[in-house]
Order: structure tokens, then C-alpha cells, then sequence
């Protein structure tokens, strides 16, 4: 890129997570010449929204940064003449979360936001609101790059790369906490330490660690295995079986609890969802709480209470990215691209996370040694799943909402299925017009 100034736009800018997008770009200024911010959000987030604005005038003032920054309920405003367009917003807001992690509950299921059928609700929601903001960059920033951290992110990504032409790469918190607690774990520098990444978002595993040249992978499973802390604040750390990290060889990310652990993972949520509510009511008062911090007038910078909100390394997955493709950096990041036969099991263009080199022409992903049969095939199943979410997303096609369903290793049960079905297109029928037209639901 050539530009020597840049404008981000940030469409959910009022999330309580911009704080710690903010401080990413003013820790880069020596990198990064931005000189707007224009922070966008929907009308039921005013309110949010200014407050985070404020916030950010602070934040830029106490840095003495040469950067102008707007709030706008107009999106297309924000977006036009953007480099790079920055998404992290959540359709319905969290009484829509709220309802994602307690339906499946009713069912005997995972109840969780990105994960199984609450991961599908979201989905459902998302994916059209995405897609129509695709369409107003191409009108009005046709050389932007949207980076996405709307979730289900992999998902959203390949909605995108499938129904629009705008530059996109997707990216996810877990992989670099996962770096984090590696080195930990080791007791070296996130830096000294190379893991390769292939899999799917909130699916991905480490297929080989090395520090300083040596290869680790067997030592960081038998740590993982032994207790080592290796989860995120929303996950719970359920223990994993030595015998079984063993066998796999594979390292896996905390959300396959969900898919190896799933009763006492299921066990977990019903107990704390009669004991404490859902995650996301615990999370609405934690957010509650950190607005009441970001009004204060004397607060200006990020708070360290932000860090119980989850999404650690927020900042830096993306925020890096933005430096590898304006500097041209060619270096290593884990994102959400095109396959281009990195799991020879996928399409070429289905979308997986990957490690990959990253400068100004995009994500090129980085080959992997062949993934075991038994990894493979949890992947192009759940990949089956969120490619027929994507069309019912679109299309508003019921049939294509069953059979992604019941695809799904977390669901399953084909009556199962379409009941969670009913009741999720019933709960979330405000936000899902392309389903609502067709009337009834499936006998």
C-alpha cells in the first residue's frame, strides 16, 4: 500500500473491546500513519457509542496523536474512503448471546455463542448484515481491506470470500493465546517459539511447535496434560486426559473440549446456568461495570478491568495484521483464508485458519505436514456444516438449516435438529427477514 495516511473505520465502535483496538493503534504510531478514526454503530447503540468515543478522544489526546477521531450512526459514512475496515460487532447484542447459550440447553446440547447451535443462531443473524456491508465497501472503499473479528469468524469469512468481492482476511484472539500460554509453559519469549497452525476457527490445532530450532510439540502436549493453564476466559478448562493429548499428537485448541469432553463440558454449563445464568449474563455485568469506568472524564486510557471482559490479545491479532499489510511485512500470522490446499480434504476455497505470510497483496497460507485421517475428518465435517450454514444464511433456505444441523457433531439427532430449529428461527425471527417470509415451520 502506498497510502501515507490512513483511515479506519470501525463498524461496532461501540463495543466494549474498543479500548483495546485504540491503544493498539496509538502503541503503533511510529508504524501505522493513522490519522482517522471513525467509529460506527446502530441506533440502539448511541448511547455506547458515544460513551466509547469519548473515551477514545482521551486516549488519542494523552498520546498526543495526530488523529481525528468521528462517531457516525451512518455506516456508509464511516466506510467511504476507509483502508481498512474493522468489524466486531454482535447482532442482537448479548440478550441475543443470552438466548443462543440457553436454547440448545432445552435440548440436552452445548449452549455455547460460536459453537454448536448457538454458534448456528449467531450465524443465521450475522452473515446477511456482513454481506450488506460488503456491499457498501465495494460502492465506497473498493481498495479497503476488511479485517474481520465478528464471530463465528470463519464462518463470516467464508460467507464473504463466497459473496463478495471485497478484500478480507478473518481473524481470531485464540491462536495468539494460545502462543502466549505456549511460552509460558516453556518459560521463553512468545517470539523464540514457531507453532504452525492449520484447522478451522474455534477448531485449529497446532500441528508443530519448535523453540530455537528444537521441536517441542510432544513436551507441550504432555504440559497441557499435566494442568498446564491452556484455555480462555469464557471456556471452561475442563482437564484433558494425558493418555488421550498422547495419541492425538496434535495439539488442540481450547474449544475442542466442546467436541472431546462434550458431557462434562455440557455438565458445566447446566450448573452454571442454574447457579449463575448464562455467560452472557455474566458478561452483561461485567460490561456494565466497565461503561461505568469509560464515563469518567479523568479515564483515559484502557482499563485493566477490560482484561475480565475476555478477548485477550484482541489488539495485537489485529492491529498486527494492519501493520503486515501497510508495511508489507511478509511475516507469520494465524488468520481465516482460502484453503489453497493446505487440508487437501478441503475445497481450495473453503475457508480455514491457517498460518500464513501476510503483506500488502494478502494472507499467502503456509503449508502444513498431512493432518491424521481422525483430525481430517472432524474438520470436513464440521467445515460441511458451516458451508450449508452459510446458504441457509443467505438464501433464507430451511432444508439447508436441517441438514447443517444435524451435520453438526455438537447436535446430530435429526429431531433433535429440527426442533432447535424451530425454536431458534422463533427466538431470533427479528433479526432473520430472509427466513421469516417463508411462513410455518418444519412439521
Amino acid at each position: 500500500m502506498t497510502v501515507q495516511s490512513l483511515k479506519i473505520a470501525v463498524i461496532g465502535g461501540g463495543s466494549s473491546y474498543t479500548p483495546e483496538l485504540i491503544e493498539g493503534i496509538l502503541l503503533r504510531q511510529d508504524l501505522l500513519p493513522v490519522r482517522e478514526i471513525c467509529l460506527t454503530d446502530i441506533e440502539a447503540g448511541k448511547e455506547k457509542l458515544e460513551v466509547i468515543t469519548a473515551l477514545t478522544q482521551r486516549m488519542v489526546a494523552k498520546a498526543k496523536a495526530d488523529i481525528v477521531v468521528s462517531q457516525t450512526l451512518d455506516r456508509r459514512q464511516a466506510i467511504q474512503g476507509a483502508d481498512f475496515v474493522m468489524t466486531q460487532f454482535r447482532v442482537g447484542g448479548l440478550k441475543a448471546r443470552q438466548r443462543d447459550e440457553a436454547i440448545p440447553l432445552k435440548y440436552d446440547r452445548v449452549g455455547q455463542e460460536t459453537t454448536g447451535a448457538g454458534g448456528f443462531a449467531k450465524a443465521l443473524r450475522t452473515i446477511p448484515v456482513v454481506l450488506d456491508i460488503c456491499r457498501d465497501i465495494e460502492e465506497l472503499a473498493p481498495n479497503a481491506w476488511m479485517l474481520n473479528f465478528t464471530n463465528p469468524a470463519g464462518l463470516v469469512t467464508e460467507a464473504i470470500h463466497k459473496y463478495s468481492k471485497v478484500k478480507t482476511i478473518g481473524l481470531c484472539n485464540v491462536p495468539v493465546s494460545m502462543q502466549m500460554m505456549a511460552s509460558e509453559m516453556l518459560d521463553c519469549e512468545p517470539s523464540a517459539l514457531q507453532m504452525k497452525y492449520a484447522g478451522l476457527n474455534h477448531l485449529v490445532w497446532v500441528t508443530s511447535a519448535y523453540l530455537n530450532g528444537k521441536e517441542v510439540t510432544k513436551e507441550l502436549l504432555g504440559k497441557v496434560g499435566d494442568g498446564a493453564n491452556f484455555s480462555m476466559k469464557n471456556i471452561f478448562e475442563e482437564p484433558w486426559d494425558p493418555d488421550f493429548l498422547n495419541a492425538l499428537g496434535v495439539i488442540p485448541c481450547p474449544y475442542h473440549r466442546y467436541y472431546y469432553q462434550t458431557e462434562a463440558m455440557l455438565a458445566e454449563e447446566k450448573l452454571s446456568f442454574m447457579e449463575k445464568g448464562s455467560r452472557a449474563t455474566q458478561v452483561m455485568e461485567t460490561e456494565a461495570a466497565l461503561f461505568e469506568l469509560y464515563k469518567q472524564a479523568s479515564l483515559d486510557s484502557k482499563p485493566k478491568e477490560l482484561e475480565e471482559r475476555g478477548g485477550a490479545y484482541y489488539s495485537d491479532a489485529s492491529l498486527n495484521l494492519v501493520d503486515a499489510i501497510y508495511n508489507n511485512r511478509n511475516d507469520i500470522h494465524v488468520v481465516n483464508v482460502a484453503n489453497a490446499g493446505v487440508i487437501s480434504a478441503l475445497p481450495d476455497d473453503a475457508v480455514i485458519e491457517c498460518s500464513a505470510v501476510i503483506g500488502n497483496s494478502g494472507a499467502t497460507p503456509i503449508a502444513v505436514d498431512p493432518l491424521p485421517h481422525f483430525v481430517e475428518s472432524l474438520i470436513t465435517r464440521v467445515k460441511s456444516y458451516e458451508m450449508l450454514t452459510v446458504e441457509a444464511a443467505v438464501h433464507g433456505d430451511k432444508e439447508k438449516a436441517l441438514l447443517a444441523l444435524a451435520t453438526h457433531p455438537l447436535v446430530g439427532d435429526i429431531q433433535i435438529a429440527k426442533s432447535l430449529l424451530n425454536d431458534l428461527l422463533e427466538q431470533n425471527k427479528d433479526y432473520l427477514p430472509q427466513f421469516v417470509s417463508l411462513q410455518g415451520t418444519l412439521d
